[in-house]
């Protein structure tokens, strides 16, 4: 694996670069995108950012996000791919997953440990609350200097992926960054609100639905609920409003995991896993082909609703058992 002075030094020769974040972007994935995309640029590159799926609109304040772009023409040419926060390559989508094999340099930056996707360049830190933590570190190690622009894409990724620092990946490095972005001039209030105190009736409605189905198992461990696409039809809502419902399941006094089934299309089911102290999802998660972080997990599963919901829920039952031993 690579160090970040390597991944600087391939920045700095790079001529024309791609960034690209994954699948439904969230927070970090769309703010370090970003954040790197505009310092890029601020060093005279030909910058495309860009992700297989449009931005969520909660985002729509971030600075630069008029240039991203969904999808990648064909024609575009590049010598330089940068992937973040994808800790596997069917997370880019179809489009973005055909890049892999080019002859282009690709760089990849994550956090996830099960990081699996390849480049000619590599730099995974587990230990990094967020990517929007690396891309900072990376912009230092490049000798730049942080701009309002970058900082605010920057604490963006970095308060939505610790979770309003509440996450045990949070460190004091974390809130050093964070305190040095502030200094920059990120208005910290007047984003928090944007992302957590503003949202559309829609969201609440889908809540309303989303409660309705909450289940909790017998011996009160592991709770759970449904959202299908009527579901959402009905609330008007649409698939970025789900995200954080998953926490209300976790929420309940006494329950150990919280789990989230929603429907993305006819027969195909995105889980979101959520724990609070010992069990680790992430090995949950990895079950059913997915993966991600201890904490806050996930994976995408065919099949008949009723029987993975089953099916999931034993193995989190298991996995709280094995941890009582």
């Amino acid at each position: 694996m690579n160090n970040l002075a390597d991944i600087a030094a391939a920045l700095k020769r790079a001529e024309s670069v791609v960034v690209c974040g994954h699948v439904m972007p969230d927070g970090d994935s769309l703010g370090s995108v970003l954040a790197l995309g505009l310092t890029l640029e601020s060093m005279g590159k030909k910058v495309t950012m860009a992700g297989p799926d449009p931005s969520p609109a909660i985002y729509d304040f971030l600075p630069g996000l008029d240039k991203y772009r969904v999808g990648l023409p064909s024609d575009i040419g590049f010598d330089t791919l940068v992937i973040l926060d994808c800790s596997a390559p069917e997370r880019l989508g179809p489009g973005f997953q055909g890049l892999l094999s080019g002859e282009t340099d690709i760089i990849i930056l994550d956090h996830h440990a099960g990081s699996s996707c390849f480049g000619k360049y590599r730099y995974v830190d587990p230990a990094a609350a967020a990517v929007g933590e690396i891309i900072y570190d990376l912009i230092i190690e490049m000798g730049l200097e942080i701009n309002r622009d970058v900082a605010v894409c920057l604490y963006t990724a970095i308060v939505t992926d610790t979770g309003s620092f509440q996450y045990d990946s949070t460190t004091p490095g974390t809130h050093r960054r964070i305190a040095n972005l502030m200094e920059i001039g990120v208005p910290a209030s007047q984003i928090n609100i944007r992302i957590y105190e503003e949202k559309p009736r829609a969201v609440f409605q889908l809540l309303c639905s989303a409660l309705s189905t909450l289940t909790t198992s017998s011996c009160g461990k592991v709770s759970w609920m449904t959202v299908t696409r009527e579901t959402l039809k009905k609330s008007g809502a649409v698939d970025e409003h789900a995200e954080g419902l998953v926490n209300y399941a976790k929420s309940i006094r006494g329950v150990e995991i919280g789990i989230l089934f929603r429907e993305i299309e006819e027969g195909s089911y995105k889980l979101s896993f959520r724990s609070k102290d010992a069990i680790d999802v992430n090995k949950l998660a990895e079950l059913f082909g997915g993966g991600g972080h201890p904490h806050a997990s996930g994976c995408t599963v065919q099949g008949d609703l009723n029987k993975i919901i089953d099916q999931v829920v034993f193995a989190a039952l298991s996995a709280i058992r094995g941890i009582g031993r």
